[in-house]
């Protein structure tokens, strides 16, 4: 198995299976290829295919004798019942005389494919379109580079959630610009944060932005098994915040030992914080100027962009007290930064910022939970990477499709990473070994 084929798209909508994919039965008619623009152009307009949009109109066939096009065009929807070439509706029996065409029952395929090998088994029906994301790297494929890029972040994740030793794995989250192959931040579970002292009063709170800095360089002579992979892991992992997201109050009602708790502070949400961390210590802001540049969020769909920036000039606060915002073009602006050097500098600082995740990848040891993966919704992360599925509360595959859920207004993709679960308790022995 190459490293290619060790990452897997994960569709938007669950697969079908491919020899026995949902149909619907359709009137569909031969027709005269001299005909075909003007039938096609009023059947548009009198009998829309609204839920079918993925079947394309016209069937094309080339006949073995003679070698002759034979041209078929769907005619309209037959519903349930309609078995009887009588039940063509009204409003398309004069259209159907008009041309002398012969109506017959077939059946096309009912869901639009999302993988190559569902659209070619969908074809065989009758002909659909097929329009993959190729605007995100890796839904075609990976190339050799790419996947080993994409392997050694993910193993950047593995040897931080297993940093605890085996009875201590957790989930961990590695944020990284694809565009530079540099690691923005990396962070751990923080749900708990134990400590010794028998008074509460004494308890450390962890770190809002704390994160487990990680190299970016990995030792080659430390790979990965990847030679398996598995969906049922043999055991609990009940430290993974994301499996058991409830694990935090039973512990807390069990335990009889002093920690700080906070149930929402899972890998991905703390790398969020530290990314942002990292960003206000690069781009710090001028708090004693009156103007200050807001990023805010013109909502596009991902593009193959590293990443989005975005600049509008702010509001200043009058005396009644309200807050006047004026956008201006990026003409404006460049006026104003000629007449005010100072200006221009804050411009070109702004500009290099880059807003939320916009652009980023994030490589996750599990599968996020619903909570986690609206976060990168809102983060606008471009592209998300898990190794082990999450039964429970999993929302990239497993249990919900976020990705696909179309009332969001942004679409990342999302990948698995096939890793046997002796990943993750190699790593911890060898690193056990070492310590000892």
């Amino acid at each position: 198995m190459t490293n290619s084929q060790l990452i897997v798209h994960i569709p938007d909508e669950p697969p079908h299976d491919l020899h026995h994919q949902p149909t619907v039965t359709v009137f569909a008619s031969f027709i005269n290829p001299k005909h075909a623009n003007q039938i096609v152009r009023r059947l548009n307009q009198i009998a829309p295919l609204e839920g079918l949009r993925h079947v394309k109109r016209i069937r094309k066939k080339v006949l073995e004798e003679g070698g002759q096009i034979e041209l078929s065009v769907v005619l309209c929807l037959a519903y349930e019942g309609d078995n009887q070439l009588d039940a063509v509706p009204p409003h398309l029996q004069e259209f159907i005389s008009s041309y002398q065409l012969s109506p017959f029952i077939t059946k096309v395929c009912k869901y639009e494919a999302i993988s190559k090998e569902e659209w070619q088994e969908q074809c065989k029906f009758w002909p659909t379109s097929y329009h993959p994301r190729t605007y995100i790297d890796g839904i075609t494929g990976f190339s050799e580079e790419d996947s080993q890029s994409v392997l050694k972040f993910m193993q950047s994740a593995v040897e931080l959630a297993t940093s605890g030793g085996s009875v201590n794995v957790v989930n961990a989250a590695v944020i990284v610009d694809p565009s530079a192959k540099q690691i923005i931040s990396t962070a751990r579970d923080q749900v708990f944060a134990w400590n010794t002292c028998k008074d509460d009063s004494c308890c450390n709170k962890p770190d809002l932005l704390s994160s487990h800095p990680i190299a970016n360089s990995l030792d080659p002579q430390k790979p990965l098994h990847l030679r398996s992979s598995c969906n049922h892991l043999k055991q609990s992992y009940t430290g993974v915040a994301c499996l058991c997201p409830w694990q935090w109050a039973e512990q807390q009602s069990n335990s009889q030992s002093s920690y700080y708790c906070h149930p929402l502070r899972h890998a991905a949400i703390v790398a969020i914080e530290s990314s942002a961390a990292r960003d206000r210590r690069l781009f710090p802001n001028d708090e004693g100027s009156k103007e200050k540049y807001l990023e805010l969020d013109h909502e596009s769909p991902c593009s193959s962009s590293p990443s989005k920036r975005q600049k509008t000039v702010g509001a200043t606060v009058e005396d009644d007290g309200k807050l006047n915002a004026q956008s201006q073009t990026s003409n404006q602006v460049e006026d104003n930064d000629k007449l005010n050097p100072h200006s221009q500098t804050e411009s070109n600082l702004l500009s290099a910022r880059p807003y939320l995740c916009t652009g980023y990848d994030i490589y996750l040891v599990w599968e996020p939970c619903t909570m986690c993966a609206m976060a990168l919704v809102h983060q606008r992360i471009r592209r998300i990477f898990y190794a082990f599925p999450n039964p429970k509360t999993g929302a990239l595959g497993s249990v919900y499709r976020l990705q696909g859920e179309k009332s969001l207004n942004h679409h990342y993709a999302v990948f698995r990473v096939l890793l046997p679960e002796e990943a993750l308790h190699n790593r911890s022995a060898a690193e056990t070994e070492e310590t000892i």
